[in-house]
């Protein structure tokens, strides 16, 4: 697991300005469910956790018919339970999502509501009507305007109530614009709960969870506008989901039992990472012999004391499930992370063993390559063998991560090293435009250019790079 960088929150009170602000950041760019305030946090990476949001999410988006657009679901490392969308191929999840929701149909259920905005076209529609709304309010004002103007000319006082005139005709298009937003939103509950039907999925954990928000959101709804707001008032919402949810042949049905174990591994693994280690051995005692709870405390111990805690005890489950490529993955993980260059190689045959338990696993494939290139930057022997095993596996993990700017700068590395010169400035090239860099990307891809064959494939993408044509990620 790549873990985020580091967070900034807000703790800013529930009254009336701040839902009225969060409101209008929903507005902007957003579809969300939410029961607290946003804040900036990095995004976390983590082959399993993907692994398991793609199972989730591909019934559902099959169901949805956006099985073609290639949606990402993004990790944001914040405990909040809150996701939402941004545009047709890109979704994010607070991890507090997955670490508060007990099952896999209540984030199932969360996945569901999302497709519904993607499906239904709410965001390219929310910006069309926030712009009829823009124009409204400047129609409104330029009315005021003249209005105060002719009141100055006859010598009427009409400043005062131009200006509450001004203030009103803002209120209604913000009240234009949220209506809106909240229609949205019912129809996003109920093209999830037909998205679950059609999967022969249970709706009650969409509304589950729309139980909890409601329960977590009532103190700060109290003297709350209900028109001012971007979802409809909690209990109303949610008995428009019981009515719909239960109505579901589906309803009763539970989650399979492996996909439930997946489950409690991911928030078990999630736990160890993220949670103090006392407060993992709290809510994981040693009493606890389950494989989810085994798996938090050895996470948590390499946390709190290092390899010596942490190898006995991930061996321990490897020899559990030795055909569980994220044990290994861990293993690596956690021994190439110490530092120590004895322990960095030690770290590749367990990565190795987990490629070879998921080879389409393209996080795996970076760090074991990262693995592989560490001994080669520490001053050691130059093994043409290794380097080649590196640059194989970047460049197959970088078909999957095609804006990995982390994939491409390993990738430079071990072209460097092989003083392969164009492909190293190339892949730099590459690692530049995906942080942002244009005028480093710029400046290696012009240099990269000169050495390729115009026309050829590594030629275009020097001269995409030059042209700031990046490809979609």
């Amino acid at each position: 697991m790549t873990q985020p960088a580091a967070s900034t929150a807000s703790t800013t009170r529930m009254g009336r300005r701040p839902i009225f602000r969060c409101a209008m950041v929903a507005l902007l760019s957003l579809a969300v469910i939410t029961a607290s305030r946003p804040a900036y946090a990095g995004l976390i990476r983590d082959a399993e956790i993907e692994n398991l949001l793609r199972d989730y999410s591909r019934p559902i988006f099959e169901a949805a018919g956006l099985s073609q657009q290639n949606i990402n679901i993004h990790l944001i490392g914040l405990k909040t339970f809150n996701a939402f969308v941004v545009d047709g191929r890109n979704m994010f999840f607070h991890v507090g999502t997955l670490m508060q929701s007990k099952t896999p149909n209540q984030v199932i259920g969360v996945i569901a509501h999302e497709a519904g905005h993607i499906a239904g076209g709410h965001l390219s529609r929310l910006r069309q009507t926030m712009s009829n709304a823009r124009s409204t309010s400047m129609m409104l004002r330029v009315l005021i305007l003249a209005a105060t103007a002719a009141g100055a000319v006859a010598g009427a006082d009409v400043g005062a109530a131009g200006a509450g005139a001004l203030l009103g005709g803002e209120g209604l298009t913000q009240r234009y614009v949220l209506s809106y937003r909240r229609s949205e939103e019912g129809s996003a509950d109920q093209a999830g709960i037909s998205y679950l039907n059609a999967t022969r999925q249970s709706a009650q954990g969409m509304l589950n969870t729309f139980e909890l928000l409601a329960d977590q959101s009532l103190g700060s709804l109290k003297n709350v506008d209900p028109y001012v707001r971007t979802h409809p008032l909690p209990r109303q919402r949610v008995a428009n989901l019981r009515d719909l949810a239960k109505r579901s042949p589906y309803f009763g049905k539970k989650d399979p039992p492996e996909l439930q174990a997946r489950h409690d591994m991911m928030r078990a693994k999630l736990s160890g990472f993220l949670d103090n280690p006392q407060t993992v051995l709290n809510r994981y005692p040693k009493s606890d012999q389950s494989l989810p709870a085994r798996y938090a405390r050895t996470i948590a111990s390499f946390r709190r004391s290092g390899l010596v805690a942490f190898l006995p005890q991930i061996d321990a489950l490897i020899r559990e499930q030795p055909n569980n490529p994220y044990f290994y993955e861990l293993k690596g993980q956690f021994l190439f992370k110490s530092g120590n260059p004895s322990n960095i190689r030690a770290a590749i045959p367990p990565l190795r063993r987990a490629l070879k338990l998921a080879p389409n696993e393209a996080l795996i494939r970076i760090l074991l390559a990262q693995a592989l290139l560490a001994g080669s930057q520490n001053g050691e022997k130059i093994n043409t063998a290794v380097l080649n095993e590196a640059i194989s596996n970047l460049r197959k993990a970088l078909v999957k991560e095609k804006c990995s700017a982390i994939g491409y700068r390993r990738l430079a590395t071990a072209y460097g090293l092989k003083k392969n010169i164009p492909q190293a400035r190339l892949a730099s090239a590459n690692a530049y435009q995906y942080e942002g860099k244009n005028d480093l990307a710029k400046r290696q891809a012009k240099a990269a250019k000169k050495a390729f064959k115009p026309g050829s494939t590594d030629w275009l993408i020097a001269d995409d790079i030059l042209n700031l044509r990046p490809k979609p990620c």
